[in-house]
């Protein structure tokens, strides 16, 4: 198909197009024209040119995440919806605000903190869209009080491949009809729909914010020992074991009446000391952040309040700078682009102890130094590894990593330079797979959304 055929179509249709350059990639894959939708309406042109002469379409918000997932099978028109940034609609009475996809958290925020509310959400990727933010489902530290993005979504507007737009809930709380479909297209990559605009329930700004942090130390030995909480409940610890003191610490902290927001962790190097923070919001917060000092301080030590959050809250984890063989090629060497490496790893809550020690596992097995930041209390953990790690390591600590944290867990590989992810199983097992095709069957026959940017190549 001719280049000045398609632009011609989509410029009929009152869509912007330009031709793709090479900051348009998608996973290493380079589009043909890139479309400048400013409504459902435009995307919905641009859909419809696309099943006129076969073509594939991915969206992009802020770019941000382009490179996580697998690459697109085809990249012929990349949907860029950076100009679906129009003022959110607030509705302060209702504690709903609608946004379109190209509108940043960040502007969001600004808007809804004007009157007091806020999107419950910590987004730790910064410049992420209202769009990028559904479609990879991610979610920050208040996801243990909150919930994720899934969970605060009452509505949306969708475009499907074949141009249809389609709605689902509405603007106020009580109006749950279609729900689902929100929920079905949260975390799908695009590969059902593009997401056109999305209205979510607010909260209230909280009217004071603490953080209790805390130091614990890397194992030496393991001495058995117990500590009392001030219910009277006692339980047995490895006092000078990382693992040990974090799974007898966080249940005690999540399940006090104390209430707080979030638990995370910050392990910069496996090697090293790592730093947890918890988070308590609302009415008496630091009288209650001091409750639970006193708390944790049974398990951990040098807990303190603070009045800030430290200063890698809310952000994915930075590598460990490399430091030479077997964990990195040094000069001349890589993973092909020098690109982000970043697993997330999800456990049951129970089995905190078992991921901990599949991480130290995976590091000492590969022979290389990985970072490990994230909830405590939802158990969603990341973890990130020197850009410049040997591809089959790469491969070979995922491997490792899975089969220590066994059926239960998931680790899924977000984003790896190219020639590490050819290595790569990205998702790893997953049993719903044949109910996915089939519903990608369902909504997109022809393949034409985002294809095989997805688990099982949907």
């Amino acid at each position: 198909m001719a280049a000045r055929d398609v632009g011609d179509a989509l410029e009929a249709a009152g869509v912007a197009v330009r031709a793709a350059g090479d900051g348009d990639e998608v996973a290493g894959v380079r589009p043909r024209w890139v479309a400048l939708p400013e409504s459902a309406q435009e995307i919905a042109a641009v859909m419809r040119v696309c099943a006129a002469h076969d073509l594939t379409a991915v969206a992009t918000g802020g770019g941000t995440k382009l490179h996580w997932g697998a690459p697109p099978d085809r990249c012929d028109v990349l949907v860029d919806l950076c100009c679906m940034n129009r003022p959110p609609e607030h509705a302060a009475g209702d504690l709903v605000v609608r946004a379109q996809a190209g509108v940043t958290v960040e502007a969001l925020a600004r808007t809804l903190a004007e009157g007091g509310q806020e999107l419950a959400l910590d987004v730790p990727v910064p410049g992420t869209t209202v769009g990028g933010l559904l479609a990879t489902g991610i979610a920050g530290p208040r996801r243990f009080r909150h919930g994720t993005a899934r969970d605060l979504l009452i509505g949306v507007t969708v475009v499907l491949a074949d141009g249809t737009i389609a709605k689902s809930g509405g603007k106020v709380v009580k109006n749950v009809a279609g729900y689902d479909l929100g929920k079905l297209f949260t975390g799908s990559y695009g590969t059902l729909g593009i997401i056109a605009d999305a209205t979510f329930r607010l909260h209230p700004l909280p009217a004071a914010r603490a953080w209790v942090t805390a130091t614990v130390e890397r194992p030496v030995t393991n001495t058995y020992g117990t500590w009392t909480n001030e219910d009277g409940l006692t339980f047995e610890t490895l006092t000078t074991d990382l693992a040990g003191s974090l799974a007898t610490m966080v249940p005690a902290v999540t399940e006090s009446p104390l209430e707080p927001s979030a638990v995370e962790m910050d392990w910069p190097d496996a090697e090293e000391p790592c730093t947890v923070a918890v988070l308590v919001e609302g009415a008496a917060a630091a009288e209650r952040a001091k409750a639970l000092c006193a708390l944790m301080g049974g398990a951990l030590s040098d807990a303190q309040v603070t009045e800030e959050p430290p200063p890698w809250w809310g952000r994915l984890p930075e590598p460990p700078a490399p430091d030479g063989p077997p964990g990195s090629l040094g000069e001349g060497g890589g993973a092909g682009d020098g690109g982000e490496i970043l697993l997330e790893v999800r456990n049951v809550p129970s089995r905190l102890a078992e991921t901990f020690l599949g991480f130290l596992d995976a590091a000492r097995v590969t022979g290389f130094r990985a970072a490990l930041r994230g909830s405590l209390a939802a158990h969603v953990l990341h973890v990130a590894l020197p850009p410049d790690t040997d591809p089959a390591l790469v491969a070979g600590f995922t491997s490792q990593l899975r089969a220590g944290l066994g059926e239960e867990a998931r680790v899924v590989v977000l984003a790896a330079p190219q020639e590490a992810a050819r290595r790569l199983d990205r998702w790893g097992h997953v049993g719903a797979l044949p109910l996915m095709r089939r519903v990608k069957e369902r909504f997109d026959p022809d393949r034409r959304l985002s294809p095989g940017r997805f688990l099982g190549g949907i």
